[in-house]
């Protein structure tokens, strides 16, 4: 199989946006919708917004890969790094808290040009808590990088990278090729969603690390997407990547097979506007639990409170099947008649909606004007 790289126009790729301008002039106007509804909210509901799209990028970057990070500890990481502590609160998970600073320097650092240095940065940071491993440089193994599934001895092989030799001088020219096409440059692109398009496409190709490669290419992506609008950008692409893995696999790898890449840009620019929808869902999920708070805070006891706030964790559908009495016992280690009490304490009071009946009762919040 002939891949990308080992094609003569190698790296020029070619592309037709006929089909996506309609997404691209959506995806451009959401943006303006979504920094429009997120400047008109107080300062302390922005603040949270933003946290929880950075703990989402997190965790779902992560997931992709197939780590699964402590959520507390990458919010926790997240808050330590913003200051948001008296006291920095310990985080045990390595990897989360080296995910977290990973999503904080995206951000801080949006405007900023590419570099080798910065790129080693973040895959140190990634790299947390790992071992045997070539952490902040680039790959030196003379096997084939490839990117396989399947069991041993009957892999498949979906990918193989350029050999390690030439990755210092495909590195140069990629990170060449990005400072030049953001605002401004000598070649720019105008259309930050295509130009994040094409940066990941051609980061992944290249394939520079042992390890970390999606996760580093997902945060140039986003950092292409803030560099294009002018700000950090609030969304999470590997959360709206994750709801539907295989088709995104399957879109990179036909990318990595031809310079010719018009299916991976439709793809991506799609993935793009919808990332944008759900960030736009997020802010007015955010406000929700805030409204709720404020309403029904000094309502609540100790053990309402953490179980609300664990439900709300889960997104705005909460936990799937509902909050049971089982669920209100092991989250928070009180007896059956407790929890039978303070959950309908919490129907009484307008903070959740029961559903079902008898035994199978279960519950959800109620993030409405309540009752």
């Amino acid at each position: 199989m002939t891949y990308n790289w080992q094609q003569k126009d190698w790296p020029e790729f070619k592309y037709d946006l006929a089909d996506v301008e309609d997404v691209l002039f959506a995806f451009a106007e959401k943006v303006g919708q979504v920094s429009g509804l997120l400047k008109g909210l107080p300062e302390d509901t922005q603040i949270e917004t933003t946290i929880e799209m950075m703990v989402s990028e997190a965790i779902k970057t992560s997931e992709i890969e197939g780590e699964y990070l402590s959520r507390k500890d990458v919010v926790s990481s997240i808050r330590n790094n913003l200051g948001f502590y008296q006291n920095i609160e310990r985080v045990q998970d390595k990897k989360a808290e080296g995910a977290a600073e990973l999503m904080i320097d995206v951000r801080d650092s949006y405007a900023e040009e590419l570099s080798k240095e910065k790129l080693f940065s973040w895959h140190r940071m990634i790299m947390k808590g790992s071992r045997g491993l070539k952490v902040g440089d680039w790959r030196t193994h003379e096997e084939p990088m490839q990117v396989v599934s399947g069991p041993i001895g009957r892999e498949k092989i979906h990918y193989e990278a350029p050999p390690s030799s030439r990755v210092p001088g495909e590195m140069s020219h990629f990170i060449a090729w990005f400072n030049k096409t953001g605002p401004n440059g000598k070649n720019e692109i105008k259309k930050p969603a295509v130009r994040a398009a094409i940066a990941h496409v051609y980061f992944e190709s290249i394939h520079p690390f042992e390890d970390g490669n999606g996760r580093i290419g997902r945060a140039i992506s986003e950092k292409a997407l803030s560099q294009g609008v002018g700000r950090p950008i609030l969304l999470s692409l590997s959360r709206t990547i994750a709801a539907n893995r295989n088709v995104y696999y399957d879109a990179l790898q036909a990318g990595q097979r031809s310079t010719e890449i018009t299916p991976w840009v439709t793809y991506f620019v799609t993935m793009a506007l919808n990332s944008q929808i759900q960030a736009e869902e997020q802010i007015e999920f955010t406000l929700k639990k805030t409204k709720f708070f404020d309403r029904f805070g000094d309502q609540l006891n100790d053990r309402q409170l953490r179980v609300t706030r664990r439900i709300l964790e889960e997104g705005a559908k909460g936990f799937e099947g509902g909050m049971s009495t089982k669920k209100y016992i092991s989250i928070t280690h009180t007896s059956k008649a407790t929890a039978t009490r303070d959950l309908q304490d919490l129907v009484e009071k307008g903070a959740f909606i029961p559903f079902g009946g008898g035994r199978s009762t279960r519950y959800e919040v109620d993030l409405g004007q309540g009752r």
